[in-house]
């Protein structure tokens, strides 16, 4: 399997199913493709009939969208999902509130992993979106939200980074801890942090 990603300093999209491939032990390669810039756009068509990474290629199949990509691991690999029927509806619920909610965080709050931006973002929309994430993080049955590391975990990944880059206050600091203490966040943020691409329009608060 490959898998099509973008910068790993600002793609929260594409971390969520590389956290999930890493964590569960999937074998496949990367290629990353950059975000802006002239040619980017068509690169990533060359993969992606969306224009959008990430994109899973497992030989003839092509999975695109993050959500799309960890359902398409779950049915190789079904403890992505909790075992229970009504904690799976659950977890499902959740990665897909993530996965379609949560606008002002995504404007104000973008993630930027190598950047520290304490208090900057903070406005009304994304501070009620901020509780919400603490609420859903709140009720985490430890360490992560189902226990064991699932799909719903992969999805919030991202929102540890950027709490982290803006210095958000964590009713659930475990819960964060839990998710940056992955060896696949490492990896990714070790992997970010070396990344020569630094995008003037994301660097939004320079």
């Amino acid at each position: 399997m490959i898998l099509v990603i973008g910068n790993k300093n600002y793609s929260s999209w594409s971390l969520r199913p590389w956290v999930a491939m890493k964590t569960l032990g999937f074998a496949f390669d990367e290629k990353k493709l950059p975000l802006h810039g002239p040619g980017a756009k068509e690169a990533i068509l060359q993969y992606s009939p969306a224009g959008k990474v990430p994109v899973l290629l497992d030989g003839p199949v092509t999975v695109w969208d993050s959500l799309a990509i960890l359902e398409y691991l779950a049915e190789r690999r079904p403890e992505l999902w909790p075992a229970e029927a009504a904690q799976r509806a659950r977890a499902r619920s959740l990665a897909a509130e993530m996965h379609s909610g949560f606008p002002a965080l995504r404007e104000h709050m973008s993630m930027n992993v190598r950047k520290r931006y304490p208090g900057r973002g903070r406005t009304p929309a994304t501070l009620a979106e901020i509780e919400r994430i603490q609420a859903i993080w709140s009720a985490a049955q430890g360490p992560f939200l189902f226990g064991a590391f699932t799909a719903a975990d992969a999805m919030y990944a991202p929102v540890a980074l950027r709490f982290r880059t803006y210095d958000v206050p964590v009713h659930n600091q475990a819960y964060a801890e839990a998710l940056l203490a992955l060896p696949a966040m490492r990896e990714w943020v070790a992997a970010a942090e070396r990344e020569p691409e630094s995008i003037a329009a994301l660097d939004r608060y320079e």
